[in-house]
């Protein structure tokens, strides 16, 4: 079930994937869209409080792979929000065409965690994702949409990837820069994301250096359970237990 983690930050979407909105006032933020699936939820968790999809002005993207565009183009269609993602990943939320990746998905399929994630989005829209048909670009700096977070370039699971901070609320979303559930193993804990999902593993690497420097009570991922005892425990933990 949809749940508060912090004020006016709210979790969305399953075991196995996640995704945010940011309540400002009677505005709202949608950080990345999850699978197309997860549209009824926010749906059914707008109307509980009183409110509908209208009210959300932006959708922002950690990144674009596909789990996390889902929902991103039927809100900018019913709401006329504007989807924002980094220029690197622009083309590729436009287009659905993937990047680059550093390692085979095949390996992978003896692990059950894999065939789990396949079904999951194949039942919630995962496999059908639409394209976004359009993209507001942006590099670094604050975004001027509601809750005002700060853009944290962290390259490497994808070419354009970024983490979101909300100094005011002691949050930092670090989408897929770093996770505390591996969707290809099933590993639990703050670690980097499988390396077939990345477009660089040594900038990944190197983009846990931004998030560990960052000051938030609430560390929060694309994949996994809330952290509460700071970035820098986090990121520690991720280069212990190195690639997957």
């Amino acid at each position: 079930m949809p749940t508060q983690l912090a004020p006016g930050v709210h979790r969305l979407g399953n075991a196995l994937v996640n995704c945010y909105l940011i309540e400002d006032g009677n505005r709202m933020t949608l950080v990345d869209g999850g699978f197309p699936g997860f549209r009824s939820q926010l749906d059914g968790y707008l109307r509980s409080r009183g409110s509908t999809v209208a009210a959300i002005d932006a959708v922002i993207l950690t990144h674009a792979h596909p789990d996390h565009l889902g929902m991103a183009e039927g809100v900018r269609r019913d709401a006329g929000a504007a989807v924002y993602v980094h220029a690197a990943d622009a083309h590729q939320a436009r287009t659905l065409k993937p990047h680059a990746r550093e390692a085979s998905l095949l390996p992978y399929l003896r692990r059950p965690p894999m065939w789990r994630l396949l079904a999951t989005a194949a039942r919630l829209g995962g496999l059908r994702t639409p394209k976004v048909a359009e993209v507001t670009a942006f590099t670094d700096g604050d975004l001027d949409v509601p809750g005002r977070p700060r853009v944290i370039p962290t390259p490497g699971h994808s070419p354009g990837h970024v983490a979101f901070h909300l100094p005011d609320r002691g949050v930092l979303i670090a989408g897929d820069a770093l996770g505390a559930y591996n969707p290809l193993t099933g590993r639990r804990g703050p670690q980097l994301m499988p390396t077939a999902f990345a477009y660089d593993k040594q900038r990944m690497l190197a983009s846990l250096d931004a998030l560990e420097r960052v000051d938030a009570g609430l560390l929060v991922f694309g994949h996994g359970e809330p952290w509460t005892d700071g970035p820098a425990a986090a990121v520690a933990r991720a280069r212990e237990v190195g690639f997957t």
